[in-house]
């Protein structure tokens, strides 16, 4: 392995965020063998590049990271809509509960409007709404800066709110939440 010192940093690093690495990744496959895979690997990596993670709580945003793009390696041959959709789903039947009574019709054609959308829309909105990810965090995700972040996030609510539209779905009813719905339900 590596001196006693960087095996006790890796140990304390893969202790405090194995948990919610795992879900984050358990959340984008479709397996549990697809979702130890990449779980080994985004921890290889961390252990590979120990000297670059940095310190505190980013390391878990840099963990993040580092599981966004081992997912990415691994599925650039195939389709995520149809994985991300189905947990849209799930979202949005607890989305219901606080929300009021909607129709199945409704999740189906929000599931459809949300399918719609580019893989790196879906990909900011289910940041903020399924791990709950501020702007800042999610700049470090996706490696870029805050005002990038905050201005992708923006334009994927208001292509969802756009989509949604266009299925005939009745924003009104939500007021100024309707494009907001994915942030408030984050928090």
């Amino acid at each position: 392995m590596g001196p006693p010192d960087l095996k006790r940093s890796f140990e304390e690093i893969y202790t405090a965020h194995y948990a919610e690495i795992l879900a984050y990744i358990r959340r984008r496959t479709a397996s549990s063998d697809d979702a130890a895979d990449a779980l080994a690997e985004t921890f290889t990596t961390a252990w590979r590049r120990l000297d670059h993670i940095p310190d505190g709580a980013r390391a878990r945003l840099w963990l993040y990271g580092v599981a966004r793009r081992v997912l990415a390696n691994g599925r650039r041959a195939e389709s995520r809509r149809g994985e991300l959709v189905e947990r849209l789903g799930a979202q949005l039947a607890l989305w219901s509960d606080a929300t009021g009574p909607s129709g199945v019709d409704d999740l189906d054609g929000v599931r459809a409007a949300f399918g719609r959308l580019a893989p790196d829309d879906r990909e900011v909105l289910s940041l903020v709404s399924w791990e709950g990810l501020s702007s800042e965090e999610i700049a470090s995700v996706l490696g870029c800066s805050r005002g990038a972040a905050r201005l992708r996030l923006h334009r994927a609510r208001k292509r969802l709110a756009g989509e949604l539209s266009a299925a005939g779905f009745d924003l009104a009813r939500y007021g100024s939440r309707a494009i907001t719905l994915t942030k408030e339900k984050a928090r």
